[in-house]
């Protein structure tokens, strides 16, 4: 009985304090924790909407233009580096000159909307031109690949003038 006496107690004691206390308004939880998850949602969401979207514009275009291009430059760029070495015999710059050379065929066929025009076609016949007149007496010594290679550079820069 006793120990019911004590808990009657201590619960009016409480009533009294709680109902001399000044009431303060409940606090609500801040909302900021919402908003930036709602933020960074939001980001991650863009962030992967502007990948697919480019990813689409990506997939449309064809890749074989640049790619031309690219392994052409790396020729060219492969027969200037073995001029730089010194490396100048028949076997370092036939095998180059002919893949450019096959190359050079597929220009055509790397850009169709340029296959009529009469200025890419002369372009792409000097190249042709160039490399043949290579292929039929290749530079045997460095300054004749030098030479060469400016030749080749000068109708690759030409033909990128007029049509970049």
């Amino acid at each position: 009985m006793d120990r019911t006496r004590r808990t009657i107690a201590a619960a009016t004691l409480t009533e009294a304090l709680t109902m001399n206390a000044p009431v303060t308004p409940q606090r609500r939880p801040s909302a900021a924790y919402r908003y930036l998850f709602v933020g960074l949602l939001g980001l991650v969401i863009g962030l992967i909407a502007t990948v697919m979207v480019s990813r689409a514009i990506q997939a449309r275009q064809d890749p074989f233009p640049d790619s031309l291009m690219h392994v052409m430059n790396r020729q060219v760029q492969l027969l200037q580096a073995a001029q730089a070495q010194n490396r100048c015999s028949l076997a370092d710059t036939v095998p180059r000159l002919q893949t450019l050379r096959s190359l050079s065929n597929d220009l055509d066929l790397a850009f169709p909307g340029l296959k009529d025009s009469q200025g890419f076609q002369q372009h792409a016949s000097a190249l042709r031109a160039t490399l043949n007149e290579a292929l039929a007496a290749p530079p045997t010594d460095c300054p004749g690949m030098a030479t060469l290679v400016e030749k080749i550079q000068a109708d690759c820069k030409a033909c990128h003038q007029d049509f970049r």
